[in-house]
């Protein structure tokens, strides 16, 4: 199997380092091939503007879904964009490693959504959601939370999870076609002892080694 891993968090040290990492030597140790974008390592600008095309449509007026159209017909992305649409479509299981922060994706991984995920490369024309460019591929998001699990109810401190999520994973993923695995969440990592932090990444790598027989959930349903 072929997987994607973008992470998007500034500290390498971090527990979602840890997480990254303990999925890049899983995945490699039972012998899936793994590409990654570590956002940050690389410095990715997550500022979408004429930055991300070589080729231009329309000098006089900027609309991206228009250049992004052009760009898909004439090959006219910019260098650090195609890479990353390239491993996009190498990929048959996509993982975001992040921190959930006011409610939704860092900053850096939310512009790598709105740069990489290009109309007419990505989605558009009928492609969309099970007709999507991506369809037959997977996803899974693996995130943490700053409160506990209890914050995360329906009736909760925050709310229920399920909603809070269903942006990225209904409106982002499954949007361009990918089947979504059941989010894998690690709440309040902070607050947790070295055992428990120790147990839990043991815990994602057995996960890991069956990722490849877990069926896709119903985002719906949140």
């Amino acid at each position: 199997m072929k997987v994607f891993i973008v992470i998007g968090h500034a500290e390498s040290q971090s527990f979602n380092g840890a997480l990254f990492r303990t999925a890049v030597e899983t995945l490699q140790a039972i012998g899936h091939e793994v590409r990654v974008s570590d956002l940050y390592a690389m410095g990715f600008d997550p500022v979408s503007d004429r930055r991300n095309f070589v080729l231009v449509k329309d000098p006089n007026y900027f609309k991206q879904q228009i250049e992004e159209m052009h760009a898909t017909e004439v090959s006219g992305f910019a260098p650090e964009i195609e890479v990353e649409m390239q491993k996009l479509e190498w990929c048959d299981l996509m993982i975001w490693q992040f921190p959930l922060w006011w409610f939704g994706l860092p900053g850096i991984l939310k512009g790598w959504v709105d740069r990489v995920f290009a109309m007419g490369r990505t989605y558009g024309d009928g492609h969309f959601y099970e007709n999507g460019v991506f369809r037959g591929k997977r996803a899974l998001i693996s995130l943490t939370t700053g409160g506990p699990d209890e914050a995360y109810i329906k009736g909760g401190f925050n709310g229920d999870i399920g909603a809070i999520l269903r942006p990225i994973q209904r409106g982002m993923l499954q949007f361009v076609g990918f089947d979504v695995l059941s989010p894998h969440i690690i709440y309040a990592p902070v607050h947790r002892t070295d055992e428990d932090r120790k147990q839990l990444l043991a815990a994602f790598a057995q996960r890991l080694h069956n990722i490849d027989k877990e069926a896709p959930i119903d985002v719906g349903m949140y």
